[in-house]
């Protein structure tokens, strides 16, 4: 199902490159394994014990789907979407194109995708089908507890909200119940209905004519007007809409800056332990967050075309989160999560320079995890015992290969940005940022070449990578700037061997 990754892709991402053919592959596998996961989300569901899953609950799922898979015939039939013979064919064909499209190698782009497809391959549709799974999943555990079953119902009640959303941006014309959770109907893509009441609430929704009207009891009638990507208006201070961004190209769709969605909030991870939460954005943070992205093309474009290039390919949702308290609110956090690809989660940010180094740095995990999906680079424990100077902890080899990667990325960045600008500050800036991140890469690296449990594209890989580091030197950054973050990474090194005095120091 999956084919062998070639030797291409593996050289131009060891570059932290990746031409269209190489990120379009990455692409169209991510999307192949999200359809994969929800079909396993479906079966895991038909066969669930009745004390987990309900009879009502399973047959609400078949209803469901089989509204998606209308949904993808209504598209298809409308000419909204590609191909007609990529639809049809009963559930299996929603899963079965996606398979087929997930070619190496074939430089063919992703084929367009229909309502019910854009909806599935959102990026928290993600981490909603892994809490569907940890629900459904009684193996050995007993019956399940309230909060659990409350999650599940909760969990189940946002599938049907997909497939309503899909249906409707397809045309179709139809009635069915929402339940809203907590007093709130979270339509994604559209914006979210505040009910009258608290606690779980049941909404009638109604379709027609690219409008819907939310019922509920003892509340007056919400209409609410489609619009074409993200985002739908109503006049009813009940609803609000779904936010984006502008496109980073003029022929890029809009961004999405979603700050509704209940599957945005990260429960658990050690990648996110300092991260801070979530947050629902005022009209000023919103405008602050416009004014930091409308120069992020620009400035990702000042550090190579690739780096605009791999943005517009892979970046599909902003997530904000609150600022960090630490520095009196003037720090920043951002983050990725393998099970939402495509997201990036981050505080607001400061200017649109340091804006795209958080996508450069973001997007390369994004892009390591999505080639470890598909090839195993290594095959290292997850002790964490390795130094990295951007860490006070020690790393496992995964964590390590990771960090080393995104800084890799970020030192070529601002090293390009440092031969391109002419103003003295600018330049001077993007010159200490590279000496600094080329450091860090220069300290950690050796631990990665010199494991004996890397595979054979693994080894591929971290040459591409080390090349990369080398090439750099043909261009060094000016002596006071480089001394400086060798001493820096020395004073890092001390510090990190005085704290974990008891572990091996595989770097050296």
């Amino acid at each position: 199902m999956f084919p062998a990754v070639p030797d291409r892709v593996l050289t131009e991402l060891g570059r932290t490159e990746g031409g269209p053919d190489t990120l379009g592959l990455l692409v169209r596998d991510q999307d192949t394994r999200r359809l994969l996961v929800l079909r396993a989300v479906l079966d895991a569901a038909e066969s669930a014990d009745h004390a987990v899953c309900t009879p009502a609950q399973k047959t609400r799922l078949r209803e469901d789907w089989a509204l998606l898979v209308e949904a993808d015939r209504g598209a298809a039939g409308r000419g909204t979407d590609g191909p007609g013979s990529a639809y049809g064919g009963g559930a299996e064909s929603l899963t079965g194109s996606g398979t087929r499209s997930a070619r190496a190698g074939d430089g063919s782009p992703p084929s367009p995708v229909g309502p019910a497809r854009a909806l599935l391959f959102q990026p928290l549709t993600g981490p909603w089908a892994r809490s569907c799974l940890r629900g459904l999943d009684a193996v050995g555990t007993g019956p399940p507890g309230e909060s659990r079953a409350r999650q599940l119902r909760r969990d189940l009640a946002h599938f049907s909200a997909i497939a309503t959303v899909a249906a409707a941006r397809a045309g179709l014309t139809f009635t069915t119940r929402l339940t809203a959770r907590s007093g709130v109907l979270t339509l994604p893509s559209l914006g979210a209905l505040h009910t009258a009441a608290s606690g779980d609430v049941a909404v009638e929704v109604r379709t027609a004519a690219e409008r819907m009207t939310l019922r509920q009891a003892d509340a007056p009638d919400v209409t609410v007007h489609l619009e074409s990507g993200t985002g739908a208006w109503s006049g009813a201070l009940a609803w609000t809409p779904a936010h984006a961004l502008p496109g980073l190209l003029p022929s890029a769709p809009a961004m999405p800056l979603d700050d509704l969605d209940p599957y945005r909030e990260v429960t658990d991870g050690p990648r996110y332990g300092s991260l801070s939460d979530p947050v629902t954005l005022d009209d000023a943070e919103r405008k602050r967050w416009l004014q930091a992205w409308s120069g992020t093309a620009a400035a990702l474009r000042s550090g190579g075309a690739q780096r605009l290039a791999e943005a517009v390919a892979l970046l599909r949702c902003l997530v904000p989160l609150e600022m960090p308290p630490e520095a009196g609110g003037r720090g920043s956090c951002s983050a990725t999560r393998r099970e939402a690809f495509g997201a990036l989660l981050s505080s607001t940010p400061a200017d649109p320079v340091t804006f795209a180094a958080t996508l450069v740095h973001e997007l390369h995990h994004t892009k390591l995890a999505a080639l470890s999906d598909m090839v195993t680079l290594h095959q290292a424990d997850a002790e964490a015992r390795y130094f990295a100077p951007w860490r006070p902890d020690p790393r496992p080899y995964g964590g390590l290969l990771q960090g080393v990667y995104s800084h890799l990325a970020i030192a070529a960045f601002f090293q390009r940005r440092a031969l391109l600008l002419t103003k003295p500050p600018h330049r001077e800036y993007a010159w200490a940022q590279h000496a600094r991140y080329r450091a860090q890469v220069g300290a950690a690296l050796p631990a990665l070449v010199g494991s004996p449990d890397l595979t054979v594209p693994g080894r591929r890989f971290v040459d591409e990578m080390v090349a990369t580091y080398q090439r750099m030197a043909e261009n060094p950054a000016p002596r006071g700037h480089t001394v400086r973050a060798q001493a820096y990474v020395k004073a890092a090194r001390t510090l990190w061997t005085r704290r974990h005095a008891a572990l091996p120091r595989p770097n050296e």
